[in-house]
């Protein structure tokens, strides 16, 4: 891991271009690329340069930084539990790198410090400057883009971040865990029952096993059992807008289709707000690798692909606030109003619904307590880490329990693929099947389902029936993941328009059948082709009765319905208004436009 590489006493990096530190982390993940004389020229013409020496801290942990630096001379610590008993050395940087990761680009917090450990010279540039600038440097904006991504996974592997202790049976730990792996919050969790350092934080904080989970932030900051969006405020995730503007677009939901609209709807300048109960990807988000996605050759993961989805929708002017959970949707005055569990509430001209599906809970005996621990129904790095001396079981036939399979087994030394159906090709890509076939951790059990979990308080075994053979055997698996079909996040929709009888939301031909004859009459024409039984309320993606369950299906879904939005907004005038045309504000940028 780079912390390894930044100890003192080790030797200069083979290699290393004249110009820089003995001991900088040497950039082997290519996250932590040298500027070009040239890119550093260009820099330079915007920016200030000042003398800097040893000691002066320039980004603070827990703190937004609004500054891009670049190193000229000397060199620069990234440290984290900077001035605490904890205080680690991440990484040390020379002449011609920059400072910041993800967190600078989407107005997150730091996780780290980044302190003058050498004395020389750097170069300062706000924000606004370098968004002036990457706006007309592509290939400097897309070295920022790519080293910054690179060092949250960087920081997301390491465990830097806040600490999450909690026991591993307890539900709100699992709720914290989620939220933060699925919005790729540095974090490392300290399991109660087995890690020796809980006793001694517990100690050290006063409070005993009875109040966890904590979170732990930089020994100053204690939070007993928070909440998802006292979590997320906490790291610096945006809050939904103050006030109750009307906005000409409200998409709820941030998966593929979510953040497809995002992109398409700020691009083209419609004042743009996206709202999200967990994490924005989606399904997808919790993908190991997809790819049969256009124009990703070698895949990509679910996470990088929404990470760069979300920067792409701010840098157009989008607005994404997590969470913010859908509760209940009407129509008042012209508009739509969406309110929300926490009791606040947006209303738009139009709506996009995007939410998306969840797969579908198993129910057998004995699963539901286990639900905690070690039954699953999404497979990330989080969950992996936990497999790798024990085997585990994968419950499904689609491509997800696929992409899950693979992933899966380069981290447990067996892994079960139970499918229910008698072959893998009805439901799963080719390219899938093939991995899984050649694949020597995994084993694929056909034509078999589970019947029982058993356990205490961890999963021990599952039972398994056999359908061609009639038989039953039981399985010593430590872990299972569950991806059995999909229910949609319709509930909050029930009454106010048409679902499908799966719950699925109908649109387009469907939706004006289930409709009066004279509310379209009304609107001077037919309904939309994503549109639902409320004129200006468009679904996309899985949520959409009748989709194809995919990642480019989803996305092309959710640029085809701003294409349904323009035409809406081009059919409604407000009162007063002496046109038609949409509702329309500078396009402003999150850090590129």
């Amino acid at each position: 891991m780079p912390g390894d590489e930044t100890r003192p006493g080790a030797a200069p990096v083979p290699g290393e271009p004249e110009g820089s530190v003995p001991f900088e982390t040497p950039d082997i993940y290519g996250a932590y690329p040298r500027l070009s004389d040239g890119q550093l020229a260009r820099l330079a013409q915007r920016g200030r340069r000042r003398a800097v020496d040893v000691g002066e801290v320039l980004i603070r942990e827990g703190e937004r930084c609004e500054t891009f630096y670049v190193v000229l001379s000397g060199a620069l610590a990234i440290l984290e539990d900077y001035g605490t008993p904890g205080e680690r050395l991440l990484r040390v940087h020379g002449p011609g790198r920059f400072i910041g990761e993800l967190g600078l680009l989407n107005g997150q917090v730091a996780f780290y410090t980044a302190v003058v450990r050498d004395p020389g010279e750097i170069l300062a540039l706000s924000m606004d400057q370098l968004r002036d600038l990457v706006t007309r440097d592509s290939d400097l904006g897309d070295v920022v883009l790519r080293a910054c991504l690179g060092r949250r996974a960087l920081l997301v592997g390491q465990g830097a971040g806040f600490r999450i202790i909690g026991s591993r049976y307890s539900p709100d730990t699992r709720r914290m865990r989620e939220f933060a792996a699925r919005n790729r919050l540095p974090h490392r969790w300290i399991d109660l029952e087995t890690d020796q350092e809980a006793e001694a934080l517990l100690r050290r904080f006063g409070v005993g096993p009875e109040q966890t989970p904590l979170v732990i932030w930089r020994d100053t900051t204690l939070l007993r059992n928070p909440s998802n969006a006292e979590l997320a405020r906490l790291i610096g995730l945006p809050p939904l807008p103050s006030g109750n503007g009307h906005r000409d677009l409200l998409i709820v939901g941030s998966g593929p289709a979510g953040l497809a609209a995002a992109v398409n709807a700020a691009s083209e300048g419609l004042g743009t707000t996206v709202v999200e109960a967990l994490a924005s990807g989606g399904q997808a988000g919790t993908s190991s690798r997809i790819e049969n996605l256009l124009g990703f050759p070698s895949g990509i993961s679910g996470a990088e692909l929404t990470e760069r989805a979300v920067l792409q929708a701010e840098k157009f002017g989008a607005r994404i606030s997590i969470p913010a959970e859908a509760a209940r949707l009407e129509r008042r005055d012209g508009h739509y109003a969406v309110g929300f569990t926490d009791g606040s509430e947006i209303t738009a001209r139009t709506l996009v619904l995007a939410t998306g599906a969840r797969y579908r809970r198993l129910h057998v005996p004995g699963i539901e307590p286990l639900e905690c621990a070690s039954v699953h129904y999404s497979a990330t790095v989080y969950e992996a880490q936990q497999c790798r001396t024990d085997p585990v079981a994968v419950v499904g036939g689609g491509n997800s329990a696929g992409q899950a399979v693979l992933f899966l087994a380069g981290y447990a030394p067996q892994v079960y693929l139970l499918v229910r159906g008698p072959s893998l090709d009805e439901h799963m890509s080719r390219y899938l099947i093939d991995q899984i076939e050649r694949h020597p951790r995994v084993r694929v059990l056909l034509q078999t389902e589970i019947t029982e979990a058993h356990g205490d308080k961890v999963l021990e075994a599952v039972t398994v029936v056999d359908h061609r053979a009639g038989t039953h055997r039981r399985l010593a698996v430590r872990a299972l993941f569950v991806f059995t079909g999909a229910d949609p996040h319709t509930e909050w929709l029930s009454g106010a328009l048409a679902l499908d009888a799966r719950g699925f939301v109908l649109t387009g031909a469907d939706a004006q059948a289930c409709s009066v004859p004279e509310l379209w009459q009304s609107q001077g024409r037919d309904c939309l082709t994503l549109e639902t039984t409320l004129p200006g309320v468009f679904a996309a993606g899985d949520v959409r009765s009748g989709s194809v369950k995919r990642v480019a299906s989803a996305v092309g879904d959710g640029a085809m319905s701003i294409h349904f939005v323009h035409r809406y907004l081009g059919h409604t005038v407000e009162p007063g208004d002496t046109d038609t045309a949409p509702q329309t504000r500078p396009k402003e940028s999150a850090w590129l436009a």
